[in-house]
């Protein structure tokens, strides 16, 4: 019914006159309730088809709590897709410290280019990959260990055989790319159909060598090569140099194995010679008219990936994957709505410029524009308010009462420069307007400090004010994310050449409030 929230403002005044309403309307507005996000398990049901999902190395080890969980859930995603669409390269917009990076390349044996446009933090993405590899390799030696002390409990629960044929141990190696042609095309199809994709590429992806490892063993079976445990190991099993066991007679094989395994071995000491190179930190501010050939020098079918990329970044990373034919497939994750460029906001005509919103035809027809204040109020986090965690009230208090201000003794309305965290680093009050003042370049010297606390206690009785208006704007937070986050998916359902499209919440909203991905793949006829 149109007429259900009808009586929320008041027809005349346009106050809020209904707040039980005003939440009731928020929460029916909001990606959860409208229904238009995939479920994340039938994205991966559609992606895996019969296979299972490869289990490593937990990110908790290595990360905090909010980005293990988002690194862990975010690169099992990245690399099903990956499998599907028969690629192995990944380009991560706005990469930072390299976190998703690193797990995509270690974990997931993709080639990744991190591209983030601070220098210090391709550099320190360049130091945290260093070290990290220290770590995985540790667990690589613990895993090694541990599974050598099972196949020893095994082989001693059998009496050890006098005569011990020469036997290969053949293994499909670990995090593999799940190649199409070993599965049932019609199945697989079927399954992505049934999610809404369609038109999906399926294009055949190359068979990796299987690796014949021979070892020849004169008393105990359960002695075992090292490089054989290292193919059951959670890292890439093609970073692993192929063992060749001096004791295995060579003269009884024949020319044609010899020549296999000569090329086997060398297949596997190239790829790992290059496994310390799977990850490439690179700097580069990215636009939506960014060549990526031009920082990416063997740029191949890939897919791009951007983990919480900050304002037009997110916007920018569509239109890149929209419009350059190498990129098969994106995951992209914005956040930082404040920062988003508005075509309408300032009503410039600007109609060469790729702003950040809106971004579909249809919201550009309209004109329509958030503002500032709202996509602020966009970057809120009601679950987080839901299960306790509180506004910090006391520093919004500080802030707007430092508004006042500003605009009454300086007459200043209207900066470029910003206050920014100054809250946590103040004693009190008067230390935080007099660190904000020489922030913003205003003399403080001719005001007293009785003239600041006259400000703060004249305002000081309406602080629940403030908190309950907050808190209207926590309520209504989800409805201003889900038309950016619509206007996306509107922009990618314009578009003649992408086969699927969706929102997918990702994460858990209290650990990660940014939580939901725009993904799109091309069709078939782009790969």
């Amino acid at each position: 019914d149109d007429n259900m929230f009808s009586n929320v403002f008041c027809e005349n005044s346009k106050k809020l006159i209904n707040v039980h309403l005003f939440a009731l309307a928020a929460k029916y507005y909001s990606l959860s309730s409208l229904g238009v996000c995939t479920p994340l398990e039938d994205v991966l049901e559609a992606l895996r088809g019969d296979n299972q999902g490869t289990t490593g190395i937990k990110t908790d080890e290595f990360m905090n709590n909010k980005k293990s969980h988002e690194v862990q859930v975010m690169s099992e995603l990245v690399d099903n897709i990956a499998n599907y669409c028969g690629i192995k390269q990944v380009i991560d917009i706005g990469s930072g410290k390299g976190y998703l990076s690193s797990f995509l390349s270690m974990q997931y044996n993709l080639k990744v280019y991190g591209i983030d446009s601070s220098n210090t933090n391709t550099n320190g993405a360049h130091e945290r990959n260093r070290k990290l590899k220290k770590h995985w390799r540790a667990y690589q030696s613990r895993g090694r260990a541990n599974l050598k002390s099972q196949r020893l409990e095994k082989a001693n629960d059998k009496p050890v055989e006098n005569e011990v044929k020469c036997k290969a141990i053949i293994e499909k190696p670990l995090n593999n790319d799940s190649s199409l042609q070993s599965q049932d095309q019609g199945t697989i199809q079927d399954l992505v159909s049934s999610c809404g994709f369609t038109e999906i590429a399926t294009s055949e992806t190359s068979k990796q060598t299987e690796v014949d490892l021979v070892a020849r063993t004169q008393s105990d079976e359960s002695k075992l090569s090292e490089e054989v445990l290292a193919i059951l190991n959670v890292l890439p099993a093609d970073a692993v140099e192929v063992f060749s066991s001096s004791q295995c007679n060579c003269g009884e094989l024949c020319e044609e194995e010899k020549a296999q395994r000569k090329m086997a071995s060398l297949k596997a000491k190239a790829s790992k010679s290059s496994e310390s190179n799977l990850y490439f930190p690179l700097t580069s501010c990215i636009t939506a008219e960014t060549e990526l050939s031009d920082i990416i020098t063997d740029l191949e079918d890939c897919m791009m990936v951007g983990l919480h990329t900050c304002g037009d970044l997110a916007a920018n990373t569509l239109r890149i994957f929209t419009a350059k034919p190498e990129i098969k497939a994106v995951c992209s994750v914005g956040c930082c709505y404040h920062l988003l460029s508005e075509q309408f906001e300032n009503q410039e005509e600007c109609p060469e410029e790729a702003w950040g919103f809106p971004m579909c035809q249809y919201l550009k027809d309209e004109g329509w524009c958030c503002g500032r204040n709202a996509r602020m109020s966009a970057c809120l986090a009601l679950e987080r308010v839901a299960v306790g965690q509180m506004l910090p009230t006391e520093s919004l208090f500080y802030r707007a009462v430092l508004q006042v201000i500003i605009e009454e003794i300086y007459g200043v309305t209207k900066s470029d420069r910003h206050v920014g965290k100054i809250f946590s680093k103040s004693s009190s009050f008067i230390d935080y307007v007099r660190k904000s003042l020489k922030k913003l370049e205003l003399d403080d010297s001719e005001l007293p400090d009785s003239c600041i606390m006259d400000y703060y206690e004249k305002y000081k009785h309406r602080m629940n004010e403030l908190e309950a208006f907050n808190m209207l704007k926590v309520v209504l937070a989800p409805c201003i994310e889900l038309l950016i986050l619509l206007d996306r998916l509107c922009y990618l359902k314009e578009q003649d050449n992408i086969a699927w499209s969706g929102l997918v919440k990702l994460f858990d909203p209290v650990k990660s409030p940014r939580c939901y991905a725009v993904i799109a793949l091309k069709k078939q006829s782009c790969f």
